[in-house]
């Protein structure tokens, strides 16, 4: 059966993923210390709101609010024991925002939130049982695509993608944050994790989230020296900063943000969006760039 994302990448069409779903939830006023799966539950017209802001500052891909919806990730929170729920409703709500339009939805799948073994209490067997619970519904929930986002671990990465090929044969990206500048937090780099994914039935490797925009265009560059996969590309809207009542917020402007996406396409990104401190107002310039 055909898959509409595989289809576009075939063609080489560019395409506009959506912007930071956490900070731009926060703004509208989300509490701290609550995630935005909360709301998909509790005020799901903002997620839908929200989606739909993305879709009309001219996203093609809509990620559902499901980043720390896996069982182990709930697991200890007033959610815990009700992740099928929250990623079947955050898919309707997905679906719900797109409405008619011919648009795409990508199931967001985060970290499990602990560290496996030997680093972490967590086992390999039951990260890829959690990973193949959270993929198995959202794929019958109706997505198009899994985006498996924020990665730091290659070993997370691998449980993830075995616990979903395990339920699902959905296209799959595999993005990770180079949170230490041209290193994840557990030193892997752009080029080792094109080594060790590209050839375990991912579909897109990614770069997403990270540190400032001039480091996460060198990662983007190094990996696209290193895989002949199609490169998903959300970065941070640069480096969050503290105003005077110590609050984050994010300096770069929309415009700054768009000016760049010419160099992300040349740079060999086919998808790209923005992740923390990406407004849809980033956002508009970042697709008006991307669709010229």
């Amino acid at each position: 059966m055909s898959n509409p994302f595989i289809e576009k990448l075939k063609t080489g069409q560019i395409l506009v993923s959506d912007g930071a779903t956490g900070t731009n939830l926060f703004q509208r006023g989300l509490p701290r210390g609550f995630s935005g799966e909360n709301w998909v539950l509790d005020k799901p017209e903002e997620i839908v709101r929200l989606e739909r802001d993305f879709i009309e500052s001219g996203a093609d891909i809509i990620l559902t609010c499901t980043f720390s919806a896996s069982p182990l990730r709930l697991e200890g929170s007033e959610l815990a024991g009700r992740a099928l729920e929250i990623n079947q409703k955050a898919v309707a709500l997905a679906r719900q925002a797109i409405g008619n339009k011919p648009l795409l939805v990508g199931g967001s799948i985060g970290p499990a939130g602990k560290l496996l073994k030997p680093y972490g209490p967590l086992g390999e067997e039951e990260a890829v049982q959690n990973f193949a619970e959270q993929a198995q519904a959202l794929d019958k929930a109706g997505v198009d695509l899994l985006v498996v986002e924020t990665q730091f671990d290659l070993n997370e990465a691998k449980a993830i993608l075995r616990g979903v090929r395990q339920v699902s044969s959905l296209p799959v990206v595999s993005s990770f944050s180079f949170d230490r500048g041209t290193r994840t937090m557990m030193g892997v780099k752009p080029g080792q994790l094109a080594a060790e994914l590209q050839d375990l039935d991912v579909t897109v490797l990614g770069i997403n989230c990270g540190r400032s925009l001039a480091e996460n265009l060198a990662n983007l560059k190094e990996l696209r020296t290193s895989t002949d996969l199609p490169i998903w590309f959300k970065p941070n809207a640069g480096l969050p900063e503290v105003d005077a009542q110590g609050n984050p917020y994010y300096a770069t402007t929309p415009e700054q943000m768009g000016a760049l996406v010419p160099e992300w396409l040349a740079a060999g990104a086919q998808i790209v969006g923005g992740c923390c401190g990406t407004s849809p107002d980033h956002l508009r310039q970042v697709a008006r760039a991307a669709h010229i």
